[in-house]
């Protein structure tokens, strides 16, 4: 668990909204494994079994959740700099338009698109984690793909 937990904490973090949730889920999918340690066959592939427990921990808890949360409608977000330069500031706004962007997405798209872009797993090793065909991954993540470049907040990439 030690050597794997940034690595899981990283898959926690992209499924929640902040790092508190996502430590708690990451606690909660660990508590889960540990129950259920005798049943899993190749301990090898506890890497996947973490993560899927994640994702169902966590589309349990979207299923839960209560009506009363509402999103922001718009934040503000700073004016691009003219000379285009490589400005920290500049590069962590576009980090966060683009995790804004990703929450909106539905929770499987989102799932496919963290596994294959920010844990850079390949089509198959996401087919394989999420129990879906490669075809499937493929066609969700090229529809989000494509959300996320009709999504207004991140027009300054474009």
């Amino acid at each position: 668990m030690q050597a794997r937990q940034p690595v899981l904490l990283r898959a926690a973090r992209s499924l929640t909204a902040n790092p508190s949730d996502a430590e708690d889920l990451l606690q909660t999918a660990l508590a889960k494994t540990y129950v259920a340690w005798e049943r899993i066959e190749d301990h090898r592939a506890l890497d996947g079994y973490v993560r899927r427990a994640l994702l169902n921990t966590r589309t349990s808890q979207w299923r839960k959740r209560k009506v009363d949360e509402f999103a922001c409608e718009d934040l503000p977000e700073p004016e691009p700099a003219p000379d285009g330069g490589d400005d920290p500031a500049e590069r962590q706004a576009l980090h966060d338009a683009m995790w804004r962007a990703i929450t909106k997405l539905p929770a499987r798209q989102r799932a496919m698109v963290v596994l294959r872009y920010y844990e850079d797993l390949s089509e198959v090793q996401t087919a394989e984690v999420l129990g879906v065909s490669v075809g499937t991954v493929k066609s969700a993540v090229s529809r989000a793909l494509g959300k996320l470049r009709d999504d207004p907040e991140l027009g300054i990439v474009r």
